[in-house]
Protein backbone atom coordinates (compact mmCIF):
# COMPACT_ATOMS: atom_id res chain seq x y z
CA UNK A 1 0.00 0.00 0.00
CA UNK A 2 1.44 3.31 -1.02
CA UNK A 3 -0.06 6.86 0.20
CA UNK A 4 1.55 10.58 0.04
CA UNK A 5 0.27 12.87 2.45
CA UNK A 6 1.14 16.91 2.61
CA UNK A 7 0.52 19.31 4.94
CA UNK A 8 0.50 22.59 2.84
CA UNK A 9 2.79 24.93 3.96
CA UNK A 10 0.10 27.66 3.65
CA UNK A 11 -3.16 26.53 4.46
CA UNK A 12 -1.41 24.47 7.01
CA UNK A 13 -4.21 21.31 5.73
CA UNK A 14 -3.19 17.85 6.32
CA UNK A 15 -4.27 15.83 3.18
CA UNK A 16 -3.59 13.18 0.62
CA UNK A 17 -2.33 13.76 -2.85
CA UNK A 18 -1.51 11.53 -5.82
CA UNK A 19 1.84 13.15 -6.84
CA UNK A 20 5.56 13.55 -5.21
CA UNK A 21 5.29 17.14 -3.59
CA UNK A 22 8.36 18.08 -1.90
CA UNK A 23 7.54 18.26 1.81
CA UNK A 24 5.43 15.24 1.47
CA UNK A 25 4.97 12.03 3.17
CA UNK A 26 5.56 8.53 1.84
CA UNK A 27 3.56 6.23 3.97
CA UNK A 28 4.03 2.78 2.82
CA UNK A 29 2.93 -0.49 3.91
CA UNK A 30 3.77 -3.99 3.09
CA UNK A 31 4.35 -2.24 -0.97
CA UNK A 32 4.53 -4.22 -4.05
CA UNK A 33 7.38 -4.43 -6.48
CA UNK A 34 5.66 -1.68 -8.51
CA UNK A 35 5.38 0.72 -5.66
CA UNK A 36 9.08 0.04 -4.42
CA UNK A 37 10.12 1.01 -8.00
CA UNK A 38 7.81 3.64 -8.29
CA UNK A 39 8.95 5.75 -5.35
CA UNK A 40 12.57 4.77 -6.24
CA UNK A 41 12.38 6.03 -9.58
CA UNK A 42 10.70 9.06 -8.79
CA UNK A 43 12.77 10.08 -5.34
CA UNK A 44 16.12 8.71 -6.93
CA UNK A 45 16.88 6.60 -3.82
CA UNK A 46 18.35 3.10 -3.43
CA UNK A 47 15.67 0.25 -3.13
CA UNK A 48 18.04 -1.35 -0.52
CA UNK A 49 16.58 1.26 2.40
CA UNK A 50 13.20 0.65 1.53
CA UNK A 51 13.68 -3.41 1.54
CA UNK A 52 15.88 -3.53 4.63
CA UNK A 53 12.76 -1.90 6.37
CA UNK A 54 10.81 -4.76 5.26
CA UNK A 55 12.82 -7.24 6.76
CA UNK A 56 11.47 -8.68 10.24
CA UNK A 57 14.28 -9.40 11.92
CA UNK A 58 15.74 -6.15 10.72
CA UNK A 59 17.26 -4.54 13.76
CA UNK A 60 17.02 -0.93 15.07
CA UNK A 61 19.70 1.16 13.33
CA UNK A 62 20.85 3.93 11.53
CA UNK A 63 22.31 4.07 7.98
CA UNK A 64 23.49 7.02 5.84
CA UNK A 65 23.92 7.17 2.28
CA UNK A 66 26.91 9.16 1.69
CA UNK A 67 26.25 10.36 -1.38
CA UNK A 68 23.17 11.86 -1.76
CA UNK A 69 22.55 12.72 1.94
CA UNK A 70 19.83 10.16 2.60
CA UNK A 71 19.28 8.87 6.32
CA UNK A 72 17.32 5.35 7.61
CA UNK A 73 16.02 5.22 11.06
CA UNK A 74 14.76 1.70 11.61
CA UNK A 75 13.28 1.20 15.15
CA UNK A 76 10.75 -1.46 16.46
CA UNK A 77 7.27 -0.98 17.12
CA UNK A 78 5.13 -2.74 19.78
CA UNK A 79 2.45 -4.60 17.70
CA UNK A 80 0.03 -7.47 18.70
CA UNK A 81 -0.31 -10.60 16.96
CA UNK A 82 -3.33 -13.14 16.99
CA UNK A 83 -2.85 -16.86 17.12
CA UNK A 84 -5.18 -19.79 15.48
CA UNK A 85 -7.25 -20.02 19.38
CA UNK A 86 -7.46 -16.07 19.06
CA UNK A 87 -5.38 -15.21 21.82
CA UNK A 88 -2.81 -12.29 21.83
CA UNK A 89 0.93 -12.33 21.31
CA UNK A 90 2.95 -9.09 21.95
CA UNK A 91 5.76 -8.81 19.47
CA UNK A 92 7.53 -5.67 17.78
CA UNK A 93 8.35 -5.11 13.91
CA UNK A 94 10.43 -2.77 12.02
CA UNK A 95 9.81 0.43 11.49
CA UNK A 96 11.90 2.45 8.36
CA UNK A 97 12.04 5.98 8.29
CA UNK A 98 13.92 7.78 5.40
CA UNK A 99 14.72 10.92 5.13
CA UNK A 100 15.43 11.99 1.46
CA UNK A 101 17.53 15.30 1.98
CA UNK A 102 15.50 17.81 2.62
CA UNK A 103 12.45 17.08 0.31
CA UNK A 104 10.72 13.76 1.32
CA UNK A 105 10.28 11.96 4.50
CA UNK A 106 9.35 7.94 3.67
CA UNK A 107 7.96 5.55 6.09
CA UNK A 108 8.12 1.76 5.38
CA UNK A 109 6.58 -1.17 7.67
CA UNK A 110 5.57 -4.75 7.06
CA UNK A 111 2.32 -4.20 8.61
CA UNK A 112 -0.18 -1.72 9.55
CA UNK A 113 0.55 -0.25 13.16
CA UNK A 114 -0.89 2.34 15.88
CA UNK A 115 2.11 4.57 15.68
CA UNK A 116 2.05 5.37 11.61
CA UNK A 117 -2.16 5.39 12.19
CA UNK A 118 -2.11 8.26 14.66
CA UNK A 119 -0.31 10.11 12.49
CA UNK A 120 -2.67 9.29 9.43
CA UNK A 121 -5.50 10.33 11.86
CA UNK A 122 -3.90 13.52 12.55
CA UNK A 123 -4.12 13.07 16.06
CA UNK A 124 -0.82 14.52 16.69
CA UNK A 125 -0.66 17.86 17.79
CA UNK A 126 1.94 20.60 15.71
CA UNK A 127 2.87 17.92 13.04
CA UNK A 128 3.51 19.06 10.21
CA UNK A 129 4.99 16.47 7.06
CA UNK A 130 7.73 19.23 6.06
CA UNK A 131 9.42 19.17 9.23
CA UNK A 132 11.09 16.00 9.10
CA UNK A 133 12.81 16.53 12.08
CA UNK A 134 10.45 17.00 13.98
CA UNK A 135 8.30 14.23 12.51
CA UNK A 136 10.90 12.04 13.40
CA UNK A 137 10.68 12.89 17.23
CA UNK A 138 7.25 12.77 17.33
CA UNK A 139 7.77 9.17 16.02
CA UNK A 140 9.87 8.29 18.74
CA UNK A 141 7.80 9.59 21.48
CA UNK A 142 4.67 8.30 20.43
CA UNK A 143 6.32 4.39 20.08
CA UNK A 144 7.79 5.05 23.59
CA UNK A 145 3.75 6.00 25.02
CA UNK A 146 2.92 2.84 22.74
CA UNK A 147 5.30 0.36 24.32
CA UNK A 148 4.22 1.82 28.02
CA UNK A 149 0.46 1.30 26.70
CA UNK A 150 1.30 -2.47 25.57
CA UNK A 151 3.10 -3.07 29.25
CA UNK A 152 0.42 -2.38 31.08
CA UNK A 153 -2.01 -4.34 29.00
CA UNK A 154 0.45 -7.05 29.86
CA UNK A 155 0.56 -6.50 33.61
CA UNK A 156 -3.30 -6.59 33.70
CA UNK A 157 -3.47 -9.56 32.28
CA UNK A 158 -1.29 -11.21 34.14
CA UNK A 159 -3.08 -10.29 37.28
CA UNK A 160 -6.20 -11.81 35.54
CA UNK A 161 -4.04 -15.11 35.02
CA UNK A 162 -2.80 -15.63 38.46
CA UNK A 163 -6.59 -16.21 39.72
CA UNK A 164 -6.87 -19.13 37.02
CA UNK A 165 -4.73 -22.38 37.73
CA UNK A 166 -5.45 -23.78 34.12
CA UNK A 167 -3.04 -25.08 31.16
CA UNK A 168 -4.74 -22.51 28.97
CA UNK A 169 -3.15 -19.77 31.44
CA UNK A 170 0.02 -21.05 31.98
CA UNK A 171 0.44 -21.57 28.17
CA UNK A 172 -0.96 -17.13 28.16
CA UNK A 173 1.63 -16.55 30.67
CA UNK A 174 4.22 -17.90 28.46
CA UNK A 175 3.53 -15.83 25.61
CA UNK A 176 3.44 -13.00 28.08
CA UNK A 177 6.49 -13.52 29.15
CA UNK A 178 7.79 -14.14 25.43
CA UNK A 179 6.37 -10.54 24.82
CA UNK A 180 8.35 -8.95 27.54
CA UNK A 181 11.73 -10.50 26.46
CA UNK A 182 11.10 -9.13 22.24
CA UNK A 183 10.00 -5.43 24.04
CA UNK A 184 12.82 -5.27 26.53
CA UNK A 185 15.48 -6.16 23.48
CA UNK A 186 13.45 -3.58 21.31
CA UNK A 187 13.48 -0.64 23.27
CA UNK A 188 16.96 -1.15 24.38
CA UNK A 189 18.04 -0.96 20.58
CA UNK A 190 15.76 2.02 20.15
CA UNK A 191 17.37 4.01 22.90
CA UNK A 192 20.56 3.58 21.47
CA UNK A 193 19.04 4.54 17.80
CA UNK A 194 17.88 7.60 20.39
CA UNK A 195 20.69 8.68 21.79
CA UNK A 196 22.80 8.62 18.94
CA UNK A 197 20.52 10.95 17.45
CA UNK A 198 20.77 13.41 20.29
CA UNK A 199 24.23 13.24 19.43
CA UNK A 200 23.23 16.48 16.60
CA UNK A 201 25.54 15.11 14.34
CA UNK A 202 23.02 12.52 12.48
CA UNK A 203 20.12 14.90 12.01
CA UNK A 204 19.79 18.62 12.40
CA UNK A 205 18.31 19.91 15.67
CA UNK A 206 15.88 22.99 16.44
CA UNK A 207 15.51 24.07 19.32
CA UNK A 208 11.65 23.64 19.66
CA UNK A 209 12.22 20.03 19.23
CA UNK A 210 15.06 19.04 20.87
CA UNK A 211 13.06 18.87 24.02
CA UNK A 212 10.27 16.42 21.75
CA UNK A 213 13.40 13.83 21.84
CA UNK A 214 14.64 14.52 25.33
CA UNK A 215 10.80 13.18 26.05
CA UNK A 216 10.70 10.01 24.00
CA UNK A 217 14.49 9.10 25.29
CA UNK A 218 12.45 9.34 29.01
CA UNK A 219 9.90 7.72 27.85
CA UNK A 220 11.66 4.67 26.45
CA UNK A 221 13.88 4.58 29.46
CA UNK A 222 10.49 4.35 31.74
CA UNK A 223 9.58 1.61 29.53
CA UNK A 224 12.59 -0.46 30.16
CA UNK A 225 12.17 -0.17 33.61
CA UNK A 226 8.46 -1.42 32.95
CA UNK A 227 9.25 -4.04 31.21
CA UNK A 228 11.98 -5.20 33.77
CA UNK A 229 9.59 -4.48 36.63
CA UNK A 230 6.97 -6.87 34.59
CA UNK A 231 9.33 -9.48 33.85
CA UNK A 232 10.09 -9.97 37.58
CA UNK A 233 7.09 -10.48 38.46
CA UNK A 234 6.19 -12.40 35.69
CA UNK A 235 9.25 -14.80 36.33
CA UNK A 236 8.10 -14.94 40.13
CA UNK A 237 4.69 -15.90 39.13
CA UNK A 238 5.48 -18.63 36.83
CA UNK A 239 7.78 -20.22 39.64
CA UNK A 240 5.03 -19.78 42.41
CA UNK A 241 2.55 -21.83 39.87
CA UNK A 242 5.68 -24.40 39.05
CA UNK A 243 5.62 -24.97 43.36
CA UNK A 244 2.34 -25.36 43.55
CA UNK A 245 1.83 -27.65 40.89
CA UNK A 246 4.52 -29.82 42.34
CA UNK A 247 3.00 -29.72 46.15
CA UNK A 248 -0.24 -30.71 44.18
CA UNK A 249 1.04 -33.20 42.75
CA UNK A 250 2.86 -34.28 45.61
CA UNK A 251 -0.32 -34.74 47.45
CA UNK A 252 -1.93 -36.43 44.59
CA UNK A 253 1.04 -39.18 44.91
CA UNK A 254 0.94 -39.60 48.75
CA UNK A 255 -2.72 -40.32 48.57
CA UNK A 256 -2.33 -43.37 45.97
CA UNK A 257 0.39 -44.29 47.78
CA UNK A 258 -1.86 -44.60 50.76
CA UNK A 259 -4.65 -46.34 48.40
CA UNK A 260 -1.94 -48.68 47.34
CA UNK A 261 -0.68 -49.91 50.59
CA UNK A 262 -4.50 -50.52 51.79
CA UNK A 263 -5.31 -52.45 48.97
CA UNK A 264 -1.84 -54.18 49.54
CA UNK A 265 -3.04 -55.59 52.86
CA UNK A 266 -5.21 -58.48 51.49
CA UNK A 267 -3.59 -59.38 49.36
CA UNK A 268 -0.72 -60.24 51.23
CA UNK A 269 -2.23 -62.40 53.65
CA UNK A 270 -3.90 -64.43 51.05
CA UNK A 271 -0.29 -64.84 49.28
CA UNK A 272 1.10 -65.58 52.50
CA UNK A 273 -1.55 -68.10 54.14
CA UNK A 274 -2.31 -69.56 50.29
CA UNK A 275 -5.67 -71.73 49.70
CA UNK A 276 -4.38 -74.70 51.64
CA UNK A 277 -3.13 -74.06 54.46
CA UNK A 278 -5.55 -73.92 57.51
CA UNK A 279 -6.54 -71.05 58.92
CA UNK A 280 -7.19 -69.80 62.48
CA UNK A 281 -10.71 -70.78 63.80
CA UNK A 282 -11.63 -72.61 60.73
Amino acid sequence: MLKIYNTGKDTNKFEEINTFEKGSWINLVNPSEEEIKKVCDNLQIQEDFIRDSLDFEEKARIDIEEDDGTILFVVDVPIIEKTKDGNDIYTTMPLGMIVVRDDFFITVALKKNKVISTFEKTRIKNFQTYKKSRFIFQILYLNASYFLSYLKQINKETEIAEYILKNKELLKLLNLEKGLVYFTTSLKSNELVMEKTMRGKIIKLYDEDEEILEDAITENRQAIEMAKIYSDILNGTMDAYASIISNNLNGVMKFLTSITIVLAVPTMISSFWGMNVGLPFQ
